[in-house]
C-alpha cells in the first residue's frame, strides 16, 4: 500500500513526474511514446515505470510486444486528488507542459498518417 512518503519521494524524481503528469493528462501511452517525448533510453524509462508500477501508481497491460501504461484506477482518493491538481500545476510550467504539447502532435501526426 502507498504512503505519503513513497507517493512524494515518486513526485520527487523529475523523470517519474514527467511520466505521471503525461499518464494522467493523456491517459494510456506505451513506452515508445514516452521514451520519444522524455528524450529517454527505453531502458530508463521502463525502469522509471517499474518503480511506478512497484508503488501501484501505475498499471500495465500488454498487447503483443507493446506494453501500456496508466494510472492506476483504483488508486485511492486522495492520491488521485494530488495527482489531478499536480498535473494542473504542471501544465503551465517546462519541461511538463512540452511533453504535453509532443504527445498532442505525435497523436495528431500518426492519427494523419497515410497508409501506402
Amino acid at each position: 500500500m502507498i504512503n505519503t512518503k513513497n507517493l512524494f519521494s515518486a513526485l520527487s524524481n523529475e523523470s517519474r513526474l514527467r511520466i505521471l503528469t503525461i499518464l494522467v493528462a493523456e491517459g494510456e501511452l506505451c513506452v515508445c511514446d514516452l521514451t520519444q517525448v522524455l528524450n529517454l533510453t527505453q531502458p530508463v524509462v521502463s525502469k522509471l515505470l517499474a518503480d511506478l508500477r512497484k508503488l501501484a501508481l501505475v498499471s500495465d497491460k500488454r498487447e503483443g510486444k507493446w506494453i501500456y501504461y496508466r494510472i492506476n484506477p483504483d488508486l485511492p482518493e486522495w492520491i488521485q486528488h494530488i495527482l489531478t491538481i499536480t498535473v494542473e500545476v504542471n501544465r503551465k510550467i517546462t519541461p511538463y507542459c512540452t511533453d504535453l504539447k509532443a504527445i498532442n502532435q505525435m497523436k495528431y501526426e500518426n492519427k494523419n498518417r497515410c497508409i501506402n
